[in-house]
């Protein structure tokens, strides 16, 4: 079957991509190693001995920049939908943790250390239809929101993945609520047409 001229734009703006060569050569899984990154540049969310939930970790490029910045006394759980390729000192766990019974086995990796930060690259699948995909991609972050006020510890991070539109200021304002400083990250591998933006929200509070 003959590829469509958007499948055709597509493959030759990620092959030409300097962040997909880029990810080639430093062995990244992904490109999007290169927004958390800028993210760690600014915001310095990771050290050493901490413990770190990548949620929507498939294909693990952010799993891989957690674990060699935690080290090996911290500890990085991934999890994702998606199957993921082993990676060395990130326990994987795969299934939707709406359910009960992923749920319960996240906790139980989890255990009773709380966490330090949540990572949230989680993206709602595309229906073509604006108005479902911005209300998917809210619900996405609702979520995150609600796993990382179980999880967190005080003074805890989480980052998002967020999609500017219908539902963003309210989420903001309901995020503001729960952590002291909330800034918003337009990482350079962020391509510029997207309306992807990074929420990174420090000092957690119960």
């Amino acid at each position: 079957m003959a590829k469509s001229k958007s499948s055709r734009r597509w493959l030759d703006r990620h092959v030409n991509d300097p962040y997909v060569k880029q990810s080639l050569r430093d062995g990244y899984r992904s490109r999007a190693a290169y927004k958390l990154l800028e993210i760690q540049e600014k915001d310095r969310i990771f050290r050493s001995g901490i413990r770190v939930l990548d949620l929507g970790a498939a294909p693990g490029s952010w799993s891989q920049i957690a674990s060699r910045l935690v080290g090996a006394s911290g500890c990085v759980i991934a999890l994702d939908l998606l199957l993921m390729e082993p990676l060395a000192g990130v326990t994987i766990l795969q299934g939707d943790f709406r359910e009960d019974t992923v749920l319960a086995q996240l906790r139980d990796l989890i255990g009773t250390q709380q966490l330090d930060v949540v990572l949230s690259d989680m993206s709602p699948n595309i229906t073509g239809t604006a108005v479902t995909d911005q209300a998917r991609g809210v619900y996405l972050l609702e979520l995150a929101l609600e796993l990382a006020q179980e999880q967190l510890k005080p003074g805890g991070t989480l980052v998002l993945k967020a999609f500017q539109g219908e539902g963003f200021d309210a989420f903001l304002r309901e995020l503001r609520q729960h952590f002291r400083r909330v800034n918003s990250r337009k990482p350079h591998a962020s391509r510029a047409e997207s309306r992807e933006v990074y929420l990174v929200a420090r000092e957690f509070h119960r």
